[in-house]
């Protein structure tokens, strides 16, 4: 009775040494029994006590699951790939990640029968697991060695140089006392906080969220417009990593209860700065901080690299050519609206014509320039800044965003008295920018009369050109998608990401793409306008013109093989 309780409490690979007679039954049980006394792997107590060599094991193991060996001493570690899983985690289940291709987590182990391991390790990173055999005691010292090198700095994996040696700066040095920098003298913090921001750069991610929760914190960035976790610092450094950031920006560190907003200046080199721009707001569990990564080079990128098909781009550009009327570009907050407005700043950005900017804040600084930044506590509003501007000779004026009713008028005026002006405003599509110009209370002959061209626009994640595979679609499905009978008649190819992804891009695809609808106010169209047109008449008529609105953009795209059917529906579906 006895014996068979004893076999049944034996692990697979317990089971295996008894029957190859390299271990006899009591000594397996004794030392599985031992195993869980001490709360210890039972392949580590094995090899700890002498009673079977770590190769021989590791031989046996690997013939009998089919899982291959490894010599765990050939990998170099990625500190960022270990930092996926939790120490505790780690060192609970003796496994330890080794590297990650696209969506496949590999992970040293001893034992491949120790699937509990892999599972927790799969819902803790959100990624399917693979597990990598390799010998006990070189596996022991690895997760050693990876401790160690986790626990000198927040912030190690860069050279000293690269982390201390950051100029960082504030938009305003006199808003904070200097004596703040000392309060805050925590080096693992500052070099956490600087590796952070240096990979966000690298990685080409436009925002940083330092979030705390009740029992942990959690640092995400967004990259092509997804969000992903990337580190997990102690919950007890919230407050040291929040004040940190709010010296660096200039920020009141003694104030948590209200947001702020501010500033900083990474100086990477004597030719690469990096702004960004800081807020805070106060949670049930102390401040979280988003930080905006806004990069200069952004706006020097060319009207070619944005994604405009080429009638798009020549009305853009006719439409810049003119020396007054208004240029409006809408979507949502993330789509790119501040970087094709300056993108069409730099082509005008000459030493014979005067722009001026109002904005809140401003993104992105450029040379020849002259850019404002809105405070409304201290009264400079948009409508005040553009009054401003109209006394200063200007040729251009960029508005930020147009917001009420004010702002929107003394903005058609200058359009229509010989200037050319630029804003922003969030709507979904072209034609209902009319609508909710009417809505704020502008008169439909002074839309008609000022207006030139309105641009909306989305970014969708561009397909990864080394792993992108064939989408076959059946025909109805891409009918109801919105292809015509001659697209699919046509034969024509579409793509779909490779979720598993590879070493060039994240879950199947890399960078993004613009998506745009770019319509003209043709006469026809301002006849419409000035009949208090709603914006499915704007559209009809839009579409009797030959402009594609923003689905149609984005089919093109998936016809051309950018991108994928599941993200267009994910930026542009109803």
């Amino acid at each position: 009775m006895a014996s068979t309780n004893i076999k049944v409490a034996l692990s697979g690979l317990a089971r295996k040494l008894v029957s190859d007679g390299l271990l006899s039954e009591d000594a397996a049980i004794k030392a599985a029994e031992n195993a869980q006394r001490e709360k210890i792997p039972f392949v580590s107590y094995l090899v700890e006590n002498k009673l079977i060599d770590s190769l021989q094991l590791a031989s046996v193991a690997s013939m009998e699951f089919g899982v291959p060996l490894f010599d765990i001493d050939t990998v170099e570690l990625d500190e960022e790939v270990t930092k996926l899983v939790d120490e505790k985690l780690i060192r609970n289940h003796h496994a330890l990640p080794l590297f990650k291709r696209g969506n496949r987590l590999f992970v040293a182990v001893s034992d491949p029968t120790n699937l509990v391991a892999l599972d927790n390790i799969k819902f803790h990173v959100g990624a399917n697991t693979e597990a990598v055999l390799v010998l006990e005691d070189k596996l022991k010292k690895t997760i050693e060695k990876a401790m160690e090198a986790g626990d000198t700095s927040l912030g190690e994996g860069l050279d000293d140089a690269d982390l201390d040696g950051l100029d960082i700066s504030a938009e305003d040095e006199n808003k904070q006392d200097e004596t703040a920098d000392k309060e805050i003298d925590d080096a693992p913090v500052v070099r956490f906080i600087n590796k952070i921001l240096l990979d966000a750069i690298n990685k080409g991610a436009s925002d940083i969220h330092f979030e705390p929760y009740e029992k942990r914190y959690r640092v995400r960035t967004r990259t092509d417009g997804m969000l992903m976790e990337v580190a997990s610092p102690p919950i007890q450094l919230a407050g040291k990593i929040s004040a940190r950031i709010k010296v660096m920006s200039r920020l009141d560190i003694s104030e948590k209860r209200v947001p702020q907003d501010g500033r900083i200046k990474l100086t990477l080199s004597k030719t690469k700065a990096i702004d960004f721009r800081v807020s805070t707001c106060p949670t049930l569990f102390g401040e979280k901080i988003v930080m905006r990564i806004l990069d200069p080079s952004s706006a020097k990128l060319g009207i070619d690299a944005l994604g405009y098909e080429p009638e798009q781009k020549k009305l853009y550009l006719d439409n810049l050519a003119k020396p007054y009327g208004m240029i409006l570009v809408t979507g949502p907050t993330g789509s790119g609206k501040t970087v094709s407005l300056y993108t069409g700043i730099n082509i005008l950005n000459r030493v014979d014509i005067n722009i001026s900017t109002a904005e809140d804040p401003a993104e992105i600084n450029l040379e020849g320039i002259n850019q404002v930044n809105v405070n409304d506590r201290v009264g400079l509003t948009f409508s005040v800044a553009l009054k401003a501007f109209l006394r200063q000779d200007p040729d251009i004026i960029m508005v930020g965003e147009i917001r009420d009713i004010e702002t929107a008028e003394i903005a058609v005026k200058a359009a229509q008295t010989g200037h050319m002006v630029m804003s922003t405003l969030h709507t979904n599509d072209a034609p209902q920018t009319i609508t909710r110009l009417m809505n704020i209370g502008v008169a439909p002959y002074n839309i008609a009369a000022a207006v030139n061209l309105i641009i909306a626009q989305r970014l969708g994640r561009r397909l990864c050109n080394h792993c992108k595979m064939i989408d076959d679609a059946p025909k109805e499905a891409l009918l109801e998608e919105g292809f015509t009978e001659e697209d699919v008649a046509s034969g024509m190819k579409i793509y779909k990401a490779n979720h598993d992804g590879c070493d060039q891009c994240t879950f199947g695809y890399k960078g993004r793409v613009g998506i745009y609808q770019v319509m003209p106010i043709s006469e026809d169209m301002g006849k419409l306008i000035m009949k208090n047109a709603t914006s499915y008449e704007i559209a009809d008529q839009a579409r009797n013109e030959g402009i594609p609105d923003i689905r149609q953009s984005a089919l093109k795209k998936v016809k051309d093989g950018l991108t994928s059917l599941e993200e267009i529906n994910r930026v542009t579906k109803d």
